[in-house]
């Protein structure tokens, strides 16, 4: 198989478009997680597939890029960002870089009242928390059900269905529990701290850090071109989407 198909697959996997082995129809699983284990693999039809990327993997002895977003939710620049630049990038190349998100930024804290003040209003201030829950409960599939929401006209309100779409062996219950109660809060109260612990300290939002690091020139060019960025950053071997290296595909005909 030759690589270009392989870094194919790898978006036809996480976007669920027909590949050469149909999923089965009692594949329950969402097209994000069809390579997850060898057992979700056979039951989705994608074994060959799965066995493939997983060849051309990097090597996990070298580091991922690390890079973390803070950012509010209802931002306009954090939701392009989110949308334009960095899921899109991640869709490609989540085998070598790492994507925290905090959603805070500018918020206030008001730890007297348990309560939050946000730049965009109170609809900010819960959005914040629900993708605060969100990104507890769901963990690894937490980064699609966000874009879901960032990408949607009432980002608020996309949480469930979002959440459903992307994650959906995680509980609403879970998360509508999360954002009434005491877990919401702490989640909030780490997010302050982590935003407010950012040295040099953050002046606007979208701010984004590479491997804890913190530059005006690596945000800029992570607004534009964060995918060129990333690629270079990375230590180890370049994955073929990297080089751009185009190769002869084997192709059948009907």
């Amino acid at each position: 198989m030759k690589s270009l198909v392989l870094c194919v697959l790898s978006f036809i996997i996480f976007y669920g478009i027909e590949s050469k082995s149909h999923p089965k129809p009692s594949c329950g699983y969402p097209p994000s997680q069809w390579c997850r284990s060898l057992e979700i693999a056979i039951e989705c039809g994608v074994q060959k597939q799965c066995m493939e990327l997983n060849a051309t993997r990097p090597d996990p002895e070298v580091p991922q890029v690390e890079i973390s977003l803070y950012y509010e939710s209802l931002c306009p620049g954090c939701r392009s960002f989110i949308t334009e630049q960095l899921f899109p990038t991640w869709v490609l190349l989540k085998d070598i870089m790492r994507v925290h998100l905090i959603p805070f930024g500018n918020a206030k804290e008001l730890p007297e009242e348990n309560l939050f003040s946000c730049q965009h209003g109170e609809s900010e201030c819960d959005t914040n928390m629900m993708q605060a829950c969100i990104i507890s409960a769901a963990n690894h599939a937490a980064f699609p059900v966000i874009y879901c929401m960032e990408s949607s006209a009432d980002v608020l309100n996309s949480a469930k269905p979002c959440l459903q779409l992307h994650a959906p062996f995680t509980k609403w219950e879970t998360v509508e529990s999360c954002t009434k109660g005491e877990l919401g809060l702490t989640l909030m109260h780490r997010n302050a701290i982590n935003t407010q612990a950012l040295n040099p300290a953050h002046t606007h939002v979208p701010w984004i850090t590479f491997n804890g690091n913190y530059t005006s020139e690596m945000e800029d060019k992570a607004m534009s071109t964060l995918f060129t960025l990333v690629c270079s950053l990375y230590k180890g071997v370049k994955p073929p989407v990297c080089t751009g290296a185009m190769k002869k595909l084997d192709r059948s005909f009907c």
